[in-house]
């Protein structure tokens, strides 16, 4: 099979996908079978594509020429590709949980969620892929529209006002600030195509270089940089799997993606860094790290927690970035994926306590290890990849990022990586003793109310069989990632080496 043949194969998997489930929606069960097929064809012709590019593939697939310079289409290149690697791979492990989810909720309207969900599928693929800016906007929106009747799922009035938090949010700052930045790109360079090392001339000012790389940082409110933030917290009102998606597989990996696609391939890290145009934004997101991090250690909401966490991991995303080292883009682009499969691993365990014991507080979780220590288990090996700790991938790409940060001797980067790595475990592992080494509470009749609205229902063990296999399942890539990073890591020095002056000096 040719590069451009599995380029095509992989969009196409998911639409036909979309369409089978809409077709097979009065059949549950075909349905749902449907779906997780859609889901694993996807993923195998996204990994063999994958291949390919690790093999020096670089399919080109032009659509349409609007004018010179202004392409629709799509191009492969190695930091897409992790990207694409991920949202394809997670689609069938969150499609397995969602199935237990849903039906372990009796969720209403579950055709139009994994319809919907097939829909973002596609269209972080397509971000992955664009060809340039103005095919990354467009497949960013429909990213955002899709996604939308999935924050407000259960169609009560606080889902409905996150929905709004979630659209005015993220459709005003892409419309008003990298539509507009992609104009001024296009108006500089003529041209908005994606290209190794950028394609900005020669002898821009630093203050105008400065303001592109801002229209760009919080034009992208997907990476969700602060004080940008606040709808991802607010779309914790959707269902797990809708929390997976948009905190692991396509959203916020979209927007730390774009971020990073951007300065590689639009802006030039070695020209925005000879200009010190990125040093604002070292700053920024250094503070973004550190407050998130704060804010995450006072939630008593599990799913609150996780959103703040996932505030402070997009920022290191955007703090590598924003250093502009070799090393440091490295580490941005691995930690697109560590950050993908340790953060998803969190999330199916949050739901799976929601589900079988009908917790949703930190303070809930006295003894529940005892009585759910496989999701527990895999809880607290994502915990350690989120603090930056071995054997999990997130002590890899952390490294990268601070070997980066030494490199180019941004010691606010280094001062912000070590405290939030000491926020991290203060947040994190809390959760893990009160799971494990702390009593359960005496549980209440059936009836009388629990503490933060629980219903007082006694544990039942783990999950359904489908939510506890796909726990299990990424909570080993974490693992996995950690002993075999080759591929990641191959895939981020490639593009690394090809935008930067003397490649991974």
């Amino acid at each position: 099979m040719t590069p451009e043949f599995l380029l095509v194969a992989s969009l196409l998997s998911p639409v036909a996908g979309g369409i089978l489930i809409l077709a097979a929606g009065r059949s549950p069960g075909a349905r749902d079978i449907l779906m997780v097929a859609a889901a694993v064809v996807t993923a195998v012709f996204t990994l063999m594509l994958a291949a390919q590019v690790l093999d020096g593939a670089r399919p080109v697939l032009t659509l349409h020429q609007l004018m010179p310079g202004l392409p629709i289409g799509f191009a492969v290149e190695p930091l897409g590709m992790i990207f694409a690697a991920v949202a394809g791979t997670l689609w069938p492990i969150t499609a397995v949980y969602s199935i237990g989810y849903m039906r372990g909720n009796h969720e209403a309207h579950q055709t139009r969620f994994h319809f919907c969900f097939a829909l973002a599928i596609v269209s972080a693929l397509a971000l992955a892929y664009s060809d340039g800016l103005l095919s990354m906007f467009i497949a960013y929106e429909v990213l955002t529209l899709s996604t939308y009747p999935l924050v407000t799922h259960s169609g009560t009035k606080e889902a409905m006002k996150a929905g709004r938090t979630y659209l005015g949010i993220l459709l005003g700052t892409s419309i008003g600030f990298q539509l507009t930045a992609i104009i001024g790109i296009y108006v500089l360079a003529g041209t908005v195509a994606f290209t190794a090392g950028g394609v900005l001339p020669d002898g821009l000012s630093p203050a105008l270089l400065g303001l592109l790389l801002g229209l760009f940082a919080y034009g992208i409110g997907k990476v969700a940089l602060m004080p940008l933030h606040a709808w991802l917290p607010a779309a914790m009102v959707a269902p797990t799997p809708v929390s997976a998606l948009l905190h692991a597989v396509a959203v916020v990996k979209g927007g730390a993606f774009a971020v990073v696609k951007v300065v590689a391939y639009t802006l030039g890290a070695d020209r925005l860094s000879a200009a010190g145009a990125n040093d604002w934004l070292v700053w920024v997101a250094a503070a973004s790290i550190v407050i998130a991090s704060s804010i995450a250690l006072t939630q008593d909401h599990l799913k609150r927690r996780l959103a703040y966490s996932t505030v402070s991991q997009l920022a290191y995303v955007t703090l590598a970035a924003a250093i502009m080292a070799p090393l440091s883009l490295v580490g941005a682009a691995m930690h697109i994926a560590a950050h993908a499969v340790g953060k998803i691993t969190l999330f199916f365990a949050a739901g799976s306590i929601h589900t079988a014991a009908h917790k949703d507080y930190v303070s809930q979780l006295d003894g529940i290890g005892r009585r759910m220590p496989w999701t527990m288990g895999a809880f607290a090996l994502a915990t350690l990849s989120m603090i930056g700790l071995p054997p999990a991938v997130g002590f890899t790409s952390k490294w990268f990022i601070l070997e980066g940060a030494v490199s180019r001797e941004q010691w606010i980067a280094v001062a912000a990586l070590g405290a939030s790595t000491l926020l991290n475990a203060a947040y994190f592992l809390p959760i893990v003793w009160r799971a494990f080494f702390r009593a359960p509470v005496a549980a209440k009749s059936v009836g009388a109310a629990a503490p933060h609205g629980g219903d007082g229902h006694h544990d039942h063990g783990e999950a359904p069989l489908p939510m506890v296999l796909a726990i299990l399942t990424t909570a080993g890539l974490t693992f996995l990632l950690f002993l075999y990073p080759d591929p990641v890591l191959a895939l981020a020095e490639a593009m690394a080496g090809t935008v930067t002056q003397g490649g991974l000096r």
